[in-house]
């Protein structure tokens, strides 16, 4: 019951695609709520006295606030109160994981569904959008200067609240096209490229430059940047792919997640050939890993056109790291899931074409550090599943580059720069924060870390 004996209002649904039709084409899964939807899914908060939900938001979104204003239909206003504290709201309402954060911390899950907040911030966000998005205003510049290196999450996050405290930023992007893992990483059925640009092209109007093809660790070092620039950013993201590293991993047909996303989204393979950037459309794809990365990549398998896709698993569902969404729609495609199974080899036919993977299957044993069940293999159930593209998606570690070209800079035995909370690394003036630091982990903890980095460096500077 709300506050009052008003009966609490039944969460609002988000349409989408049906499964059968969405497998044949690229377009957004997730169609929107519409207005009179958002109205009342907004009505359903309490508006708490000392709301939780923000205690969830690693960019600190005032979610009440912005709530209220969607629940009086003044969508101008929610979306202004969002952008003081997050400059990429259409992209978290899209794949920020809001059910473990935000949305969980809702009073209203604890008896029932929570607001569905992620919803309400992707309306009000794609409203403006279609309306026009306003001139932001601009501080009084302060005469300092910042550069950041990659144009993901943790950057473009770094990079707009440094321009909103009035210093002058500088984005350095290794590729041709600026909004790192969102725009070669993830796919563009669940985050229309669009949308990406539009949101890149807002940190631009804040008066952000961003420099393509721009390689830092090759055209400048990090003390060059560091000779021009009162502070620097690093926000390069993990795009250093991990391997099995069993017998088959360099036959023809084995990629990995890496590239084959980079080849369908950035590089729009799936259009070949008016693209001109083939890639192997298998039949019988097998994709290895659990994450939302190899969600992504069987399910744009799929939509090339294989005629069975197979995530494997070594764990169970209940460990899978991915979204719960991500699993059911890939459930719903048809995407086939063999759990608690592994891969020992890959086969080759003779050609260096692949052909098979031999799997073993796996128990759940004692936790690991993790603190998943560690998974044993069960001698004697070694198995064959056919496969013409092999698709490995167990993670990344980030790319040593910068560190190389770097001297003070302290890097993890795993790879990783070590700073503190506050982004600060083992190098004067040098702040780091997303993936480059933890790993690879989500595009929202990417973007708490841009944030926090941004004020450390607004003290610094002062």
């Amino acid at each position: 019951m709300r506050e009052g004996g008003m009966p609490v209002l039944e969460r609002q649904k988000m349409p989408a695609q049906d499964a059968g039709e969405r497998i044949t084409n690229f377009n957004e899964v997730a169609l929107g709520l519409t207005e009179k939807q958002v109205i009342e899914e907004a009505k359903r908060c309490l508006q708490c006295k000392k709301p939780q939900c923000m205690k969830g938001c690693p960019v600190e979104v005032k979610i009440p606030a912005f709530l209220k204003y969607v629940a009086e239909g003044d969508f101008d206003n929610a979306i202004k109160e969002i952008k003081v504290d997050n400059a990429l709201p259409a992209i978290c309402g899209r794949v920020c994981p809001q059910e473990t954060q935000c949305e969980q911390a809702c009073i209203l899950s604890k008896k029932g569904a929570s607001v569905a907040i992620g919803y309400l911030e992707r309306f009000v966000a794609d409203h403006e959008r279609n309306k026009g998005v306003e001139a932001p205003h601009l501080p009084e510049p302060t005469g300092k200067k910042v550069a950041v290196v990659g144009s993901g999450p943790a950057g473009l996050t770094a990079a707009a609240d440094l321009a909103r405290m009035g210093h002058s930023v500088t984005i350095f992007e290794a590729l041709h096209e600026a909004g790192g893992v969102l725009i070669y990483g993830i796919p563009e059925f669940r985050l229309p490229k669009e949308i990406v640009r539009a949101e890149v092209e807002y940190v631009k109007r804040l008066g952000v430059t961003i420099l393509l093809d721009s390689v830092i660790g090759k055209i400048e070092t990090v003390d060059d940047l560091l000779s021009g620039f009162d502070a620097v950013f690093l926000g390069t993201g993990a795009g250093l792919p991990s391997f099995l590293k069993i017998d088959g991993e360099n036959l023809s047909g084995v990629y990995s997640a890496n590239e084959f996303l980079t080849r369908v989204n950035l590089m729009k393979s799936y259009r070949f050939p008016d693209y001109d950037t083939p890639i192997r459309k298998g039949k019988h794809v097998v994709v290895v890993g659990g994450g939302n990365v190899a969600m992504d990549s069987a399910r744009c398998a799929l939509r090339l056109g294989a005629d069975e896709v197979t995530v494997v698993y070594r764990r169970s569902e209940e460990e899978m790291p991915a979204r719960a969404e991500e699993i059911e729609h890939a459930k719903e495609e048809g995407i086939k899931f063999r759990l608690l199974t592994n891969p020992v080899r890959i086969i080759g036919d003779g050609k260096n074409w692949v052909t098979h993977v031999e799997c073993i299957n796996m128990v759940l044993c004692e936790p690991d550090s993790s603190g998943r069940c560690r998974p044993m293999p069960l001698a004697g159930t070694e198995h064959m599943i056919e496969s013409d593209v092999v698709i490995i998606a167990i993670g990344t570690s980030p790319n040593p580059l910068v560190p190389r070209t770097t001297q003070g800079l302290e890097i993890t035995k795993h790879g990783t720069i070590i700073a503190k909370e506050d982004g600060a690394t083992t190098k004067k003036g040098v702040y780091a924060g997303g993936d480059a630091v933890t790993g690879s982990a989500t595009v929202i903890s990417a973007m708490g870390a841009g944030k926090k980095a941004a004020r450390a460096i607004d003290e610094h500077l002062k």
